[in-house]
């Protein structure tokens, strides 16, 4: 082959190469093409519906489209699973994921109407500790007293969770494992009912997200007896974190990301991801997070990728040491 030859070769292919790209940079430019909606597995209130009313305002503002959130609970959360893997793949319908029905479904459900194959991440925008809180009528005003006064009254306590293999079911559990208390489990669809009814005095202890119980404790009619993070909560700056109160081994996070369909364009998902992070840094969406008891702490797609991979290890082996099953 000549080298006059060989440089027209190389000008072909990379004409050829530039025809590909100029449409990619085009749909990334021309992308979104119409209103964005965000699907949310659980109904309104809670962390994840909150989180997913966080990112749409300011991400209308950065895209300059509608977003619509679409609140689908049902099935443990594969309803909402099931209607983003089945979108159109142009970025126009992302699921809210919550990290309890990600990491535990797959494990805890022999069939889905999804798979983890079906979902790509956008990235992760919000992460909340959890509050162990219990009714005024507990005689406990500290995790040590409740844990003694748990063991005392074996099998007499219920706990509410937002339903088999949610985090809080999966977190009290290791709970019940780590101190040795017997309680009575009562699943719920969502956090709505179930801090109805331990405002009622009907179930004892709830661990959750702070935003489902916050604007309780600080009214007075539940006890938070810690927190399971590493820090305090700025919105409850007394409450004493577990470690703090005699528990150390306990920690309990739950986070809310972005998925899209798999197999949505590279160029899409990169412009997604990019206003996503804008929308989240900005100053108001911070204030509105912390008014609200969550954090905010974006993470790019390869990032919220290894945190599914660690705890998806990690809430696989709890499972299995608690015999967590779904009905």
């Amino acid at each position: 082959m000549t080298s006059t030859t060989r440089r027209i070769l190389s000008a072909t292919a990379l004409a050829a190469f530039a025809s590909l790209a100029v449409p990619l940079a085009a749909w990334a430019q021309a992308f979104p093409t119409k209103p964005i909606t965000l699907v949310v597995p659980n109904p309104p209130g809670g962390l994840v519906d909150t989180s997913a009313r966080l990112v749409a305002e300011p991400l209308a503002r950065v895209i300059g489209q509608s977003v619509v959130v679409d609140n689908k609970p049902g099935a443990s959360g594969n309803l909402a699973y099931q209607t983003v893997a089945r979108a159109p793949k142009d970025g126009h319908t992302l699921l809210v994921s919550y990290s309890g029905y990600h990491i535990a479904n797959p494990i805890l459900m022999d069939k889905l109407p999804w798979e983890l194959k079906d979902l790509t991440p956008v990235g992760l925008i919000t992460v909340a500790t959890n509050v162990i809180a219990v009714h005024p009528s507990v005689p406990a005003n500290n995790l040590k007293e409740f844990i003694a006064y748990a063991k005392q009254h074996p099998g007499k306590l219920n706990y509410a969770s937002q339903g088999n293999g949610s985090v809080s079911h999966i977190g009290t559990e290791i709970f019940k494992l780590q101190t040795g208390v017997n309680m009575v489990h009562v699943p719920y669809k969502g956090s709505g009912q179930a801090i109805a009814d331990v405002l009622g005095g009907q179930v004892e202890l709830f661990i959750t997200t702070p935003p489902s119980v916050m604007q309780h404790v600080q009214s007075g009619k539940l006890k938070a007896l810690a927190v399971t993070g590493k820090t305090r909560h700025p919105g409850m700056p007394n409450v004493p974190t577990v470690a703090e109160a005699g528990l150390a081994n306990f920690e309990l996070e739950s986070w809310v990301a972005l998925y899209a369909p798999a197999g949505t364009p590279a160029a899409t998902l990169q412009k997604l991801s990019a206003d996503v992070k804008r929308s989240m840094e900005l100053p108001e969406t911070k204030q509105r997070a912390d008014a609200a008891g969550i954090e905010v702490r974006f993470l790019s797609p390869a990032e919220t990728s290894k945190v599914l991979e660690r705890e998806t290890a990690e809430w696989a082996k709890a499972i299995k040491a608690a015999n967590i099953k779904m009905d």
